[in-house]
């Protein structure tokens, strides 16, 4: 189906609202070849005295305008021919040919969101949209759908990253229930990169075993040798997790390491009596705050001389990571906010887990894969670029910066004096 290109004549369209009306657009032809291939199954057998298909593909009818809340979709529906005179048809119960206009937005987003993330909310959202007349849609065209979005996870882990080169990883392991099996419980293995121009983008998103280090290194291996990415992040941003820092070192030994402080004070609080940890939060918040990595160091060490004799679990909690806390500091200032914590992973997939959530469909893991997948490609086309992404370049050459402070080479005479922190 071909783009949208007209324009809007009320002037320039809201990003958000555009974005809607390509994903309804995009969705809209998937269902819809979908249920072409179920019709076509029907009839895959019927043939002509000389051995060729009695029902073939005819091409589209002409595009029309489905009017939404959200302003027109275009859609184009598959044509069939009959070449046995039988009189036989493709009509879209999805759109049907007197489909002109759909209900209202508030009905619309919901389907729009819920990308068809089960078979009755699917279907529930459907008719939404379209009214009665989805609700016959069949099961198997719901399934085509869903193995449909396997296979683009297939072709998209095997793509082509050897001209990529990411400054910083996000990784963290997102857990969903299942419904029956011996494992109740999936995990999927995510990381998001940021490129050099600051764009954000999925790195990997694939099953794995409980964040375990082999389905991490698995992973890793994967994208070092069969996807060409030889040489790893400057710095990759995680939890706790022992499993992917095990990984890394074995396949990117160079990439320094960045523990989670949202992660890290969670861990340290469960620690202490709750009465103690609304305290024990302003200290902790006092160390990541700190303007300086001497001033972080001072407010560490305050934080083990007052919790480390009452609560010795608490303070060693905090004191094993202290280096990898601390590693913000040697980046730019301006980065600080997005590379203290593992937030782009949680905030994209605190939408994905409601979701899935939602609709209880995610009853095997191919169907978790499939759908976190599809959401979290959704979820990428609102990402921002990374604050301040005009430093990675610096970074990526090379360039020393001491408390987010790039150093300059005092003895270049055309070298800048040191850049003020408000800068960056």
């Amino acid at each position: 189906m071909a783009h949208d290109t007209t324009e809007n004549p009320n002037g320039p369209e809201d990003p958000l609202t555009d974005l809607l009306r390509r994903g309804a657009r995009d969705l809209i032809q998937q269902a819809v070849e979908a249920e072409l291939q179920t019709f076509m199954e029907t009839y895959a057998e019927d043939r002509l005295p000389d051995g060729r298909r009695a029902v073939v593909r005819n091409g589209y009818q002409p595009e029309r305008r489905v009017q939404t809340g959200i302003g027109d979709v275009p859609v184009q529906v598959p044509k069939t021919r009959d070449r046995s005179g039988g009189g036989r048809h493709f009509t879209s119960r999805l759109l049907p040919p007197y489909l002109r206009r759909a209900r209202s937005v508030e009905e619309l987003l919901p389907w729009l969101y819920l990308k068809g993330v089960s078979s009755g909310d699917f279907q529930e959202a459907l008719s939404a949209l379209l009214g009665d007349q989805a609700q016959g849609l069949p099961a198997s065209t719901l399934g085509r759908l869903k193995q449909q979005w396997l296979t683009e996870h297939a072709d998209w882990r095997e793509r082509d990253l050897s001209d990529h080169r990411y400054s910083y990883w996000w990784a963290d392991g997102i857990h969903f229930h299942l419904r029956g099996g011996d494992d109740d419980r999936a995990c999927v293995l995510v990381i998001i990169g940021v490129l050099p121009d600051g764009i954000k983008e999925f790195v990997a998103l694939d099953d794995g075993m409980r964040e375990s280090e082999q389905s991490w290194y698995e992973l890793l291996v994967r994208l070092r040798d069969q996807q060409g990415l030889p040489q790893g992040p400057r710095l990759a941003i995680g939890d706790g997790a022992l499993g992917f820092w095990k990984a890394l070192a074995r396949v990117y030994p160079d990439t320094r390491r960045q523990r989670c402080w949202v992660h890290k004070t969670a861990n340290v609080l469960n620690r202490l009596p709750k009465r103690s940890q609304p305290k024990a939060k302003s200290a902790l918040q006092a160390i990541w705050m700190a303007e300086t990595r001497a001033d972080a160091e001072q407010a560490f060490d305050a934080f083990l001389t007052a919790y480390g004799d009452k609560y010795p679990k608490a303070a060693d909690t905090l004191a094993k990571d202290r280096e990898a806390l601390l590693a913000f500091y040697d980046c730019p200032a301006a980065h600080w906010q997005s590379i203290r914590t593992t937030n782009p992973i949680e905030s994209t997939f605190a939408t994905v887990r409601l979701r899935t959530h939602k609709t209880r469909g995610c009853v095997t893991r191919n169907t978790v894969l499939s759908l976190t997948f599809k959401l979290g490609q959704s979820a990428q086309k609102r990402w921002r670029r990374l604050r301040g992404y005009e430093w990675l370049d610096k970074l990526e050459r090379g360039v020393t910066f001491i408390d987010g402070v790039e150093q300059t080479d005092p003895t270049n005479d055309e070298a800048s004096s040191v850049t003020d922190r408000s800068a960056a």
